[in-house]
């Protein structure tokens, strides 16, 4: 996802020896180094968004009760091994995974397996304000909140240590994908206890304990992170031993370290990179199909995007083939529709607006815009795979609308800033995106699209249309996936019509890695450690 809650983080956490600087830890060959983007904001998922935090938290220290088959994106158990739901579709009830064991740090060290108690302590902070560490580390559960689960969970329960029994609102087909997400990460109901009567809540958040493959030894922001293996881990064994974030927000020092051993795996490397990482022999680049859209969003609030016409004009004006070409350098695809095309309810029968300069003209006289206008254009600070470089394409639209009378400044702002900003609709026009947390087609249309995802700040273009509503909100409650799909269908009729968007990209996800690195992978649920190793 590509959303920020920025958390109180510890500048410099440490456990046990000093590191060894990182070539001499990589010789030593039980030892992987990744050149990650950023600093997390937090080692609780629950409480961050961003995508560094997840992999540096949740994909390293935590479980959740499902995960995703790789290949087809579906739920497969993880810390819940069954789970069955009932007829009408309100309860849920979950059979847990016996014999887990949590890590242990310098603060705590558990007395107990998981069991159904941090289920319900990881569901309950998150939606109950006055569970005592709801408001802990600023307790801004944004996913949990987006998602809707603190309206639709009307009551969690523990039948039995291992049996945890949901209670909902109304039927909702994404239910239990969403308990794959991040956010979704299970604590130590035990852990936060005994910290609670210490008086150190928030050791919980900046000294996580999970059932992860990893425990956190040491943390400095801005510079490193270091993990050591969980020596019980339930999925198996871990067989690199100690696991190191290199913090590298950039993309060329992040090349270079993994050309020179210093890291053995990198993300997100720039498409101009890729024929120089295939060129080297000591070096792999690996490509995931992803679900994903990368999108320029109006202002449906703001003049003149309020106005359909200025909205359908706008996308006749913009060249996205062009962009693919120039930008994604056979990384990416045109998009059109909020929905990507190997997910589930896309409609293969859209027609996308063509490149069409003229047409663009016409409709902006039919809206009264025969001599353009002026608007502002917000270009991301940041690289994603659905955008991979957010200035060039920002540059090509505003080039494009000149063409057609309008003229368009670009503006961009810090990261966190740039989120609140589109949170707050500040913006007139906005380039974003979106990457799949759970396989659902409700992720991105509910999500990103609702009336009531204005009002969470996740719908950039604040665009409110009850038909399109109505039909997502339909789908949600839906249990037959064929029945789903054709509604999803028809809401993407709606969106193309009304045209709040720009759609742009549906862009692959590359990862590139020394030739001597095994087991590392990535798929829906993003980066997994567990069975990385040095060959």
């Amino acid at each position: 996802m590509a959303k920020m809650t920025p958390a109180k983080m510890l500048p410099g956490l440490l456990l046990g020896a000093a590191l060894l600087p990182a070539a001499a830890q990589a010789a030593s060959g039980d030892t992987i180094i990744y050149c990650s983007e950023a600093s997390p904001e937090s080692f609780n998922p629950q409480i961050a968004s961003s995508g560094p935090t997840f992999v540096a938290s949740s994909q390293v220290l935590y479980n959740r009760l499902v995960t995703f088959d790789p290949k087809t994106n579906a739920p497969v158990p993880s810390l819940a091994t069954d789970w069955k739901v009932s007829e009408d579709g309100l309860v849920w009830t979950f059979t847990l995974r016996q014999g887990v064991k949590f890590n242990s740090n310098k603060f705590f060290k558990p007395t107990r397996d998981f069991n159904a108690d941090d289920v319900i302590f990881s569901v309950m902070r998150q939606k109950d304000p006055k569970h005592p560490y709801h408001n802990v580390s600023q307790g801004n559960y944004e996913y949990f909140n987006d998602v809707g689960l603190d309206k639709l969970i009307t009551d969690v329960k523990k039948l039995d240590d291992y049996h945890v029994q949901f209670t909902l609102s109304e039927p909702n087909a994404p239910f239990l994908a969403d308990w794959g997400m991040d956010f979704a990460s299970i604590l130590s109901a035990e852990y936060a206890d005994a910290m609670l009567k210490k008086g150190t809540p928030e050791n919980v958040d900046n000294w996580p304990i999970g059932t992860g493959p990893y425990a956190l030894q040491q943390y400095k922001a801005d510079s490193l992170i270091r993990y050591i293996a969980n020596p019980n881990y339930w999925d198996g064994a871990v067989p690199t031993k100690h696991l190191i974030f290199s913090i590298t927000p950039s993309v060329e020092t992040r090349l270079a370290k993994l050309k020179t051993n210093e890291c053995q795996i990198i993300p997100a490397p720039s498409p101009v990179q890729f024929e120089q990482i295939k060129a080297d022999k000591n070096l792999t680049l690996h490509s995931v199909e992803a679900l994903n859209v990368g999108y320029l969003a109006f202002n449906t609030e703001k003049k003149p995007f309020d106005n359909v016409l200025v909205r359908q004009a706008l996308n006749y004006a913009v060249d996205k083939k062009a962009i693919i070409n120039a930008v994604f350098m056979g990384s990416g695809s045109v998009a059109k529709s909020p929905i990507p095309p190997n997910m589930m309810g896309f409609n293969p029968d859209l027609k996308d607006y063509e490149y069409d300069p003229q047409k663009a003209k016409a409709l902006l006289k039919q809206a009264g815009l025969e001599k353009g206008f002026e608007t502002d254009l917000w270009s991301m600070p940041v690289q994603r795979p659905y955008n991979p470089n957010s200035r060039r394409i920002a540059e090509m639209i505003q080039n494009d609308w000149a063409k057609v009378g309008v003229k368009a400044k670009i503006v961009s702002y810090e990261w966190g800033e740039y989120l609140s900003g589109l949170r707050k609709g500040e913006h007139s026009s906005a380039l974003y995106g979106w990457m799949s947390d759970n396989g659902d087609p409700d992720n991105f249309t509910d999500v990103l699209l609702s009336c009531e995802s204005i009002q969470s700040g996740s719908n950039a273009a604040r665009w409110c249309d009850k038909k399109f509503t109505s039909l997502i909100d339909q789908a949600k409650r839906e249990s037959d996936p064929a029945t789903r799909a054709k509604l999803y269908q028809q809401s993407q009729v709606i969106f193309h019509e009304q045209a709040p968007w720009v759609p742009l990209a549906n862009g692959k996800t590359f990862f590139a890695t020394r030739s001597n690195v095994s087991g590392y992978s990535v798929s829906l649920m993003g980066s997994d450690f567990s069975k990385a190793k040095l060959n």
